[in-house]
This record gives C-alpha cells, sequence and structure tokens, in this order.
C-alpha cells in the first residue's frame, strides 16, 4: 500500500531544502552575461550536475558514514541541527539569493556550476536530506527509489522553473523570491526539529512512542 503522507512528506522537505524558487534570482544573476540563446543549455547543465552530486550523495552517503564509524542517530541529530540553523539563516537572515549572489560577486565566479549548481541547487542542506530521507535501516530499497523520484521531480519542477526564470521574476520581484524563501525556512525548521527528535530516539535518549 502506497504511504501518500510519507510520499508528501519526503517531497516537502526535499523541495523545501533544494528551495527552486529561491535558485531563480542566483539563475538570473549568472546568466546576466551569458547569450540568451545558451540560457536553456547553462539551466540543463546546472541541474545535470546538482542530480549527480545528489544522487551520489543519497546512494553513498550513508555508506561513507558507517565506514567513518559514524552512528546513524548521531548523523541524524547532527543533519537535524544543521538544517535548523539553515533554516534559521533563511528566516532571519539574508535571503538564500542574496547570500549566494555575494558569494559569487566575492569570489567573481559566476556559471552553471557555481554558484547555480553549487551551493544554490545541491546545497549543503540538500546532500544532508537526502541521506537521512534513505536511512538503509529505516527505509527499504523500494522506499529509498521513491525518494529517490522524488528527488529527480523536484530536481525536474527546478529545471522548469529556471527555464521560465524571467518571467517568473518580472511576476514574484526580488522581494518575492525573499519572502517564499523565508516560508520555506519555517517549514524546514520544523522538519529539522523532527529530524533532532528522530536520532535522539535512535540513540535512545528519548521514547517518543509513550
Amino acid at each position: 500500500m502506497i504511504d501518500w503522507s510519507s510520499i508528501l512528506k519526503d517531497f516537502i522537505t526535499i523541495f523545501v531544502v533544494i528551495d527552486p524558487i529561491g535558485s531563480l534570482p542566483v539563475f538570473l544573476y549568472a546568466t546576466a552575461g551569458v547569450p540568451s540563446h545558451l540560457h536553456r543549455r547553462f539551466a540543463i547543465r546546472a541541474v545535470f550536475i546538482s542530480a549527480a552530486v545528489l544522487m551520489a550523495f543519497l546512494i553513498g552517503g550513508q555508506f561513507l558514514l558507517e565506514a567513518l564509524g559514524l552512528r546513524l542517530g548521531a548523523f541524524q541529530i547532527a543533519g537535524g541541527l544543521i538544517l535548523l540553523l539553515f533554516a534559521l539563516q533563511m528566516i532571519f537572515g539574508d535571503s538564500k539569493p542574496s547570500t549566494e549572489i555575494k558569494a559569487a560577486e566575492k569570489d567573481h565566479l559566476s556559471g552553471a556550476v557555481f554558484p547555480l549548481a553549487m551551493p544554490s541547487i545541491a546545497s549543503p542542506g540538500a546532500m544532508l536530506g537526502v541521506v537521512i530521507l534513505t536511512d538503509n535501516y529505516r527505509y527499504s530499497i523500494p522506499e529509498q527509489a521513491v525518494t529517490a523520484t522524488i528527488l529527480l521531480i523536484v530536481l525536474g519542477l527546478t529545471l522548469l522553473l529556471l527555464l521560465l526564470a524571467s518571467k517568473i521574476h518580472k511576476i514574484i520581484g526580488a522581494t518575492g523570491a525573499s519572502v517564499v524563501s523565508r516560508v520555506m525556512g519555517i517549514v524546514l525548521a520544523t522538519i529539522a526539529v523532527d529530524s533532532i527528535l528522530a536520532g535522539l530516539e535512535v540513540v535512545g535518549a528519548i521514547n517518543l512512542s509513550n
């Protein structure tokens, strides 16, 4: 039987940590000096690189942790804390687009790899998120395959938004992108706290079943 609530939760988690809408201003900045006829290829390249990075973490992230002798419960707690800090930055700090655009200006770099593919789309939060959502001890291979499919769907939506970036930016503007990013930060903070609680339960610090 399909667990639609779990699928919806995974979709929301991945959508929030990737934040496709927040990547629109980054795309517009990165393509400012790129001929318009290359924008489509630019977006496809960025999403392809992001997909490769995130799928690598989805498949091998937990194996790396186990090779280092780290418990998944501890990783869940650490990942949850990092996601929480990431969410708080989205809510109270500079918006995601502003932070990444400043980084690009500082390093005098722009392109499909930086800052668009990394750290805008395949962000540290997204890397941690896909590892947590594919825990080998909590989820079966078919369930992990569903998560991988959800990841690819979100990346597909990201590509679609990037291809429509100019039109969307005219509608919502920089302020709209900032508001959406902060709302997503609140959702991400809730998910982060849930991950911390789950990690504490895994290591036996608390019992949430009571």
